[in-house]
């Protein structure tokens, strides 16, 4: 499937900020899933200081705001061929080894409720490992509402296991913890969803991959039940949402700021 996307981000200050640095993991890779045709980035209100791969192989810019500037637009267009492999990445690439992605981090460190949540979780159902991730995302999704509002971007799974409720970013980091917890290596992924009938979202997606011996990497969307196929672009994996995350820096002064995306994914 042939997806064209763009993808606009303003931040605008209410006074210049005395300096500012943002990292942007905007950049699709080609991959076993995907093969990106063109894409292109472009930054008004700032400049592209270094570009280098992060150590999960991601594609990192790294851009300064120019001195005087209230405004900052990244804009992010190409088009990407996607192919439907049942969510299956197979190769491992980039510095990080995979025991790495059994350590928790701040968002998805483990506590009473995901000890609960793993209570309640037959991991012996079946020998088939593929089947066990299934049943462990059915289980997370079973125990977590789809719902926005009721969390935000630093919400940790154990929050989002209390609140009952979350988006797919709180799905895959419950995900995640119960397979660290289950001895499986778990990453975070962020991309694009290609929706039929709502192509224009204000929001990027999220979902999680795990390592299965004998297939690779193979990828596990909580939100809506399945591996990614060929509506998923990935972008950017990493422990969680905060080293995965398509925009995040550092700014300085006293500057108020707000910020508007515009995303249209389309076939």
């Amino acid at each position: 499937m042939r997806l064209s996307i763009s993808h606009r981000t303003s931040y605008h200050y209410d006074e210049p900020p005395a300096a500012a640095l943002q990292e942007l993991r905007l950049a699709p890779r080609r991959g076993a899933s995907q093969d990106v045709l063109s894409w292109d980035v472009a930054v008004d209100g700032g400049k592209v200081e270094v570009e280098f791969s992060d150590h999960h192989a991601n594609p990192v810019q790294l851009i300064s705001l120019t001195p005087g500037t209230n405004t900052v637009t990244i804009r992010c267009e190409g088009e990407v061929d996607t192919i439907d492999t049942g969510g299956v990445i197979t190769h491992h690439a980039g510095f990080a080894p995979l025991w790495l992605y059994l350590r928790e981090t701040t968002l998805t460190k483990p506590g009473a409720g995901l000890v609960a949540l793993l209570a309640d979780f037959d991991a012996a159902t079946t020998d088939d490992p593929v089947a066990r991730m299934h049943d462990l995302s059915g289980h997370v999704a079973s125990r977590i509402t789809y719902d926005a509002g009721w969390t935000h971007a630093a919400s940790t799974a154990e929050e989002s296991i209390a609140a009952g409720h979350g988006v797919c970013q709180d799905h895959a980091h419950v995900f995640m913890a119960a397979a660290r917890q289950l001895d499986v290596p778990a990453r975070y992924v962020s991309g694009y969803l290609f929706t039929p009938g709502n192509e224009a979202d204000g929001a990027m997606h999220a979902w999680a991959e795990v390592w299965i011996d004998d297939l690779g990497w193979v990828g596990f969307d909580v939100s809506n039940g399945i591996c990614p196929d060929e509506h998923y672009v990935r972008v950017a994996v990493g422990l969680d949402y905060w080293e995965a995350a398509p925009i995040r820096g550092v700014r300085f002064g006293d500057a108020n700021e707000e910020m508007d995306v515009s995303l249209q994914v389309q076939q």
